[in-house]
């Protein structure tokens, strides 16, 4: 008699065919960040993802942060740190700092993804052109080398793209005048999903999604409309940091983008789990005429 753990296996992977064959050939833009890049363990499971992404015929796209590992060079070399309305000062020495982690992340992680066959290419916003920002201001105080993306020219990605490599982002971009600043990477993930017209776009961080009861890790929903995103957003079910992640993927979605999933980096293989179970593990933002895969 057969194992009931192979035919649980099996049951997983009928459950994903239909996802498998809707997504096939299409973009995906993986938003890498949080405690999966900087535990040992979960970063080989979303690099195992990535790849297995790719294998089965999605394009995936990685645009990774690092602030964790920045915060950490900025404290090994004693540097001073200064902050303004919660958001770090990126002075002239702390973006030339980040600027080399960045890198350094960067090209880790293709090296990981090589490891396993895939070819992959280590870019940043600068190449190509590929992400124009303008400085940004918070609150009207200035907060230094931080910009916000103006334009997209995706050429290089798609350029990538077509010769098979997996393209691995990290956020730095030029203003007009060629001075590189740095971006948030949620924001930089928005916008080249957008500028791509992504299928979808996932975020990894350490949050599990959102939640109905902000103070219930078990209230996360699965699914949420567009509509339904911005009516807890009125309410103040959704705040905080989940706000401005919120707000990004209601704009990548009203410029195009298909579906956008928020989920937990910190669940071992989350990625696989998301996008091709009928539940997930996250939350996944859709459009108000989009059919809604799992219903409580």
């Amino acid at each position: 008699m057969v194992s009931q753990k192979y035919l649980d296996k099996a049951e997983v992977l009928i459950e994903a065919l239909p996802y498998i064959q809707r997504f096939n050939r299409k973009i995906i833009v993986v938003k890498y960040g949080g405690s999966a890049m900087i535990d040992e363990e979960l970063k080989k499971d979303v690099i195992e993802d990535v790849v297995l992404l790719k294998l089965i015929g999605f394009k995936p796209i990685i645009v990774h942060g690092g602030g964790k590992e920045i915060s950490r060079w900025v404290d090994k070399v004693g540097m001073d740190t200064k902050f303004i309305n919660g958001l770090r000062v990126t002075d002239a020495e702390t973006m030339e700092l980040a600027e080399m982690v960045l890198a350094k992340v960067n090209k880790e992680l293709v090296t990981k993804i090589q490891s396993l066959g895939i070819k992959a290419a280590g870019i940043s916003g600068q190449d190509g052109g590929l992400l124009t920002v303008k400085k940004k201001y918070s609150d009207g105080k200035d907060i230094g080398f931080v910009g916000d993306v103006t334009k997209v020219e995706p050429k290089i990605l798609k350029d990538l793209l077509e010769k098979d490599f997996l393209p691995v982002v990290f956020p730095i971009g030029l203003d007009s005048e060629g001075v590189s600043y740095n971006i948030n990477a949620d924001e930089a993930a928005s916008s080249i999903a957008t500028a791509l017209k992504a299928e979808k776009l996932a975020y990894l961080s350490d949050v599990e999604g959102v939640r109905m009861d902000p103070s219930d890790p078990e209230s996360v929903i699965s699914e949420l409309y567009t509509n339904e995103a911005k009516e807890l957003i009125e309410k103040g079910i959704i705040s905080g940091g989940m706000l401005p992640k919120i707000q990004n993927c209601i704009d990548a979605i009203n410029k195009g983008v298909s579906r956008v999933h928020i989920m937990d980096g910190r669940i071992p293989h989350g990625l696989l789990l998301e996008i091709f179970t009928n539940k997930g593990i996250g939350t996944a933002i859709i459009k108000e005429n989009e059919e809604k895969y799992w219903n409580e």
